[in-house]
């Protein structure tokens, strides 16, 4: 047992300082995560009056009580789709993470149409895609609760357009390596909108609510001259008697959602899954409470990365692999919840032997199966001879 030491003084000045300067950033960050939500619940109302669950309760239903979503980049396009700063929405349109159904680990994605009626921005085809991307990589089933415009043509971007291709690419590739991917049609989803249940295995489509079409009937009645109702084009009772899109027909939201959790407890996704050894757990010896205070918000004061990991990991316990050599390259072996996992840090910019140490200490993990935990805080590679 190697147990860390900590030269941290939590009374000193400069502790105090850190931590009250962290902790004003951490409030800032929670104002910009509930700013979609205060947004989107504004519309409220009309959810109600079309009999519908607002987007966040759809979600709370959907997951197992008491069980916290792991939110996918949830800052991801602030100041990138609108540059104000009192405005910009971080997330996006959409609401994505990792979270338990019916006791099986999913990614959940969530179309916000509370915010812009759901269409897809710039920045929200981005979240989507490495949402899927997890999915596709750690092999979790990918949860759609659909209700989306299609793309944001208002503030149509070629970028935005061209990101469209990879993430029906993605639903496919999920769908082909046998990992189900689910849709509730919530609302109405018109485009890209659409072509989301259209790639998924299973659709849940809601009675009354539900539509999915290309295009709505305005275009329609312009391009042909054809009249036709939304139902009649796109309602989810056409798609589960006549084009075979839905495999389930729900009343309302709440009993979508119900089902989507009775479907995933069927399919028994990952039950019989190889465990790790999971290790008594033991407390960090040192407050995690005191991070805000180990790391200081001005990026040019130094700090020693064990500081910030002996409030992490078990027992404040780890052992410092190859600390001599590369030193400013910091690469651990610790237990977080009984857990083993490799750790690699920074303490100052990365050198030839710093390189050639995490390559290393990563194709042991990798040989052993151990996962990675990244701290970055680096300038990059160091310049000169």
């Amino acid at each position: 047992m190697t147990v860390f030491n900590s030269k941290i003084n939590p009374g000193s000045e400069s502790f105090r300082k850190n931590r009250e300067e962290m902790l004003a950033h951490i409030v800032h960050l929670q104002e910009l995560n509930s700013r979609g939500a205060m947004i989107s619940e504004r519309r409220r109302p009309r959810f109600e009056a079309r009999g519908q669950l607002t987007p966040r309760e759809r979600l709370a239903r959907l997951l197992d009580p008491g069980m916290p979503l792991l939110a996918i980049g949830n800052i991801a396009g602030y100041l990138l789709d609108n540059p104000d700063p009192e405005k910009s929405i971080p997330g996006s349109t959409i609401i994505a993470g990792i979270g338990f159904i019916s006791g099986v680990r999913c990614v959940v994605v969530v179309d916000d149409s509370g915010i812009q009626a759901g269409s897809l921005t710039t920045a929200g085809g981005y979240r989507l895609r490495r949402a899927e991307e997890i999915a596709l990589q750690q092999k979790l089933p990918f949860v759609h609760l659909v209700e989306s415009a299609g793309g944001d043509l208002i503030n149509y971007t070629v970028e935005g357009f061209s990101e469209g291709g990879a993430l029906f690419g993605n639903l496919a590739r999920l769908s082909k390596a046998g990992i189900p991917v689910i849709s509730i049609l919530h609302g109405s989803s018109t485009a890209g909108g659409a072509y989301m249940p259209g790639l998924s295995d299973y659709v849940i489509a809601v009675k009354g609510n539900g539509r999915a079409f290309l295009a709505g009937p305005p275009l329609l009645r312009a391009a042909t001259g054809e009249i036709a109702t939304e139902e009649e084009l796109g309602g989810a009772e056409m798609h589960a008697s006549i084009s075979g899109l839905a495999e389930y027909l729900a009343e309302n939201d709440g009993q979508a959602v119900q089902m989507c959790r009775e479907l995933l407890h069927r399919l028994q996704w990952n039950k019989d899954c190889a465990r790790p050894d999971r290790r008594a757990y033991r407390e960090p010896l040192y407050d995690p409470d005191e991070l805000a205070g180990v790391i200081p918000c001005d990026y040019r004061t130094p700090y020693d990365m064990r500081e910030l990991v002996a409030r992490v990991v078990d027992g404040s316990d780890f052992m410092d692999f190859k600390p001599r050599f590369g030193a400013a390259t910091v690469c651990l072996q610790a237990d977080i919840f009984g857990l083993p996992c490799g750790i690699i840090g920074n303490n100052g910019p990365i050198d030839p032997a710093g390189a050639n140490k995490a390559t290393q200490f990563l194709q042991l993990c990798d040989q052993a199966n151990i996962p990675m935990l990244f701290l970055q805080n680096t300038t990059g590679y160091i310049v000169g001879t």
